[in-house]
């Protein structure tokens, strides 16, 4: 018994070590305005509407991303809202991706952005690194044609040295904050740069890499944090990783953390959201293996924890959130959505759900 206890009392320790639990709000906050739920049911143009992994807004339309990898595309469509609730929810078009001039390449599309260009969106792709292919990131166009593949580092390539973990690399992109380049975000550490995370501290480090819109080569890179998991798992099965990344002002970033441990049903997502100060990091860029080498990542702090909003929430449910994006503003203040991939409903009961915030940006240009 006396083992038990002192067990259970050493798991508490390194569970209060390995994941962030005090809200910041000095530079950010977030106040949580509705939620909306996607009929499971919903069919559009000869698809299901599900798998949403990625969101966005630009000029006055909303754009979604779907991960089936044996049909990736794009959906495009409107969130009506009033009062600052979301009052409707509907599609008006779809870009299904071609895969030529790819036809061997796994598109499992995760984050989507639109282009300021003519008919144009950027997206990434996780690939699929166990069946040797590439994860990537791509330029789209509205027949859903790739026209640009980005040159990416040889360390995220699935024959890499540096092994990319499967389903767990390009995650999330956004447009940096003066438009000129893409910061990419990885899921997972690379299996040479640190563990995956754990219930206790680990050294799961995961890369940030920003892109030069034109010529599409990587520019610079810094270095993020993971969170430990935050419940034990029951089925054997955790993960957390990094699902999305905006850039609100130069080297300052609104980051979205998922956790998942298996075993609790529909109960066992975690979800945060922490800003980030990238002003002082290394660029890692060069930097092969981050475990021989001395540099200074990213800083942290916690913002938002999506378990405080759960009883408000109507489906009950925290999903599986993956998506953000800036929306219009409400009342002066910049809206935030974000969009949740129910991996149609193949592991419990869960749901395509829209989130609507508020945020409040305190003494900074955004």
């Amino acid at each position: 018994m006396i083992r038990k206890l002192f067990m259970l009392a050493l798991c508490a320790s390194f569970f209060s070590c390995a994941v962030s639990r005090k809200i910041h709000t000095e530079d950010v906050s977030l106040h949580f305005q509705d939620e909306y739920i996607i009929s499971p049911d919903l069919d559009f143009k000869g698809t299901r509407v599900g798998g949403l992994s990625g969101i966005d807004y630009a000029d006055g339309e909303f754009y979604f991303v779907c991960d089936q990898s044996s049909n990736p595309r794009i959906y495009s469509g409107h969130i009506s809202t009033e009062n600052q609730q979301i009052d409707s929810v509907y599609f008006d078009d779809l870009i299904q991706l071609q895969k030529e001039p790819f036809p061997n390449t796994v598109f499992d599309l995760e984050s989507v952005r639109k282009l300021t260009e003519p008919d144009a969106f950027l997206v990434t792709s996780e690939g699929y690194i166990e069946n040797g292919s590439d994860p990537g990131i791509y330029k789209v166009n509205t027949d859903g044609k790739i026209t640009t593949e980005f040159k990416i580092p040889n360390y995220f390539t699935a024959s890499g040295t540096q092994k990319p973990r499967n389903n767990g690399v390009f995650e999330g992109v956004c447009k940096s904050f003066d438009g000129k380049a893409y910061w990419v975000a990885m899921e997972l550490p690379l299996e040479k740069d640190g563990a995956k995370p754990k219930i206790y501290p680990t050294h799961s480090h995961v890369r940030f890499t920003k892109y030069d819109a034109v010529t599409g080569l990587p520019v610079r890179q810094f270095v993020y944090k993971l969170d430990g998991i935050a419940k034990l798992p029951i089925n054997f099965f955790a993960v957390n990783g990094v699902t999305e990344l905006l850039e609100y002002a130069p080297n300052r970033f609104l980051v979205l953390e998922r956790a998942y441990s298996a075993g609790y049903g529909s109960n066992g997502n975690t979800v945060k959201i922490f800003e980030v100060d990238a002003t002082e990091a290394t660029n890692t860029l060069e930097f092969q293996n981050l475990k021989k080498a001395s540099y200074q990542k990213a800083h942290k702090s916690l913002i938002f924890n999506f378990k405080h909003i759960k009883d408000q929430l109507k489906s009950g449910i925290i999903d599986n959130i993956e998506g953000m994006c800036f929306g219009p503003e409400m009342n002066g203040k910049p809206s935030l959505l974000l969009v949740s991939d129910n991996n149609f409903n193949s592991f419990a009961e869960q749901v395509s759900q829209i989130l609507l915030f508020t945020v409040d940006f305190k003494n900074k240009e955004h």
